[in-house]
């Protein structure tokens, strides 16, 4: 099993992420927390019929008092109502403050426990048990959770670090092949904007998958989940908040190339079409053209970062969308600053830049959408 540690300097405490095959099946004792008997578990049904009763199991014996509640799926039950939902049922079986909330699914169920925990009676503990690639990497890892509204993703949310992070490996194998794709997808984000090592390691592993899908079980996989982990740790931990007055390549804002783009389709596609790692997968080629089109990168380098989005898989056609539509919902994003959208760009493999909006002129932000969000791929490929 892997363990890795952020040590968050702004609260003066750690956050663990344990990584392991079949980790789920001893959950009950490797939970550090002693004082809460009582955890809330927060899923869905999909994820709770193939891996809940196993956790239940594993925290019953370790004599934690569990309850569930099941939540809708899809992005666009990140919502308000969905919320209510879930306070209320901390609420209705007198949850207090010395007790636990678990996640256990994606990342939209993650974001949503996350956010009940962080507001119900002003902040409950909270574990993450992530069972997708994207949440694995990524949304589980770092403390943000949240809920969208209708002008825009992620709109209304809280920095609500877990307390523990439990990564079972195995749950990949019962992931769909869109998910796959997704969670690639942000394997390779974290890649470019990292380092020259990590980006060869997960190309190297995203071509063993493609050759060969019980890859993903294999213990150098579960490698490049822990360094994935420890890239995003290492940002968290030098910029939990996200500050708006740094732009240098470690703070967290970076870690937003490719999501510009990626959460203006899931807007004005009511979050239908895309999932959010494919979204992503057209923002870091818009990201792409954008880079070039500012001189930031050469052809080259465009080419280099079209081919690792190529290897994720194929993703869902985004040329018949409404440009002006985008450029639209664009003006929403959470992550703009004084007005300005703040583009995450490239000047290669672990350069990342952050650019104001206002040095990209209408017409080269049209002519990259254009292009980016040409389709590359045979939408009949897949990895199974």
């Amino acid at each position: 099993m892997h363990r890795l540690e952020i040590s968050l300097k702004q609260e003066a405490r750690r956050s663990e992420i344990n990584i392991g095959r079949g980790i789920r099946r001893n959950l009950g004792q490797l939970i550090p927390l002693k004082a809460p008997r009582r955890i809330g578990i927060i899923s869905n049904e999909r994820v709770f019929d193939l891996y809940g009763r196993e956790v239940v199991r594993s925290l019953k014996a370790a004599g934690f008092k569990t309850f569930n509640w099941l939540m809708p799926e899809g992005e666009r039950y990140k919502s308000f109502p969905e919320l209510v939902k879930a306070v209320t049922f901390l609420s209705e079986n007198r949850f207090e403050r010395n007790d636990l909330v678990l996640a256990l699914g994606g990342g939209v169920v993650g974001d949503l426990a996350g956010f009940s925990a962080a507001v119900y009676l002003r902040g409950l503990s909270l574990i993450q048990v992530p069972t997708t690639l994207l949440s694995q990497i990524d949304s589980s890892v770092g403390g943000k959770t949240g809920i969208n509204l209708a002008v825009g993703k992620n709109l209304v949310g809280a920095f609500h670090q877990p307390s523990s992070v439990f990564i079972d490996t195995e749950t990949l194998k019962s992931l769909p092949p869109r998910e796959l794709v997704s969670g690639f997808c942000e394997v390779v984000k974290q890649a470019l904007i990292a380092d020259q090592t990590l980006f060869n390691m997960t190309v190297d592993c995203l071509h063993q998958v493609r050759s060969n899908s019980d890859f993903l079980l294999t213990s150098e996989f579960e490698k490049l989940i822990a360094a994935q982990c420890g890239f995003k740790a290492s940002i968290v931990a030098n910029d939990e908040r996200e500050s708006t007055s740094r732009s240098d390549k470690k703070s967290r804002r970076v870690l937003n190339f490719g999501h510009t783009t990626a959460h203006a389709l899931e807007t004005i596609t009511n979050y239908r079409v895309f999932r959010h790692g494919e979204a992503v997968g057209y923002g870091m080629l818009v990201a792409g053209e954008l880079s070039r089109n500012l001189g930031l990168i050469d052809a080259g380098d465009l080419t280099l970062l079209r081919d690792a989005v190529h290897l994720c898989g194929p993703l869902p056609r985004a040329d018949n969308l409404d440009i002006n539509q985008i450029i639209r919902a664009l003006k929403h994003d959470k992550k703009s600053v004084d007005g300005q959208i703040n583009w995450v760009l490239l000047e290669g493999v672990g350069r990342p830049r952050i650019v104001e909006g206002r040095l990209i002129s209408a017409k080269s932000l049209r002519l990259s959408l254009r292009a980016g969000l040409r389709s590359l791929y045979d939408r009949k490929e897949s990895f199974h």
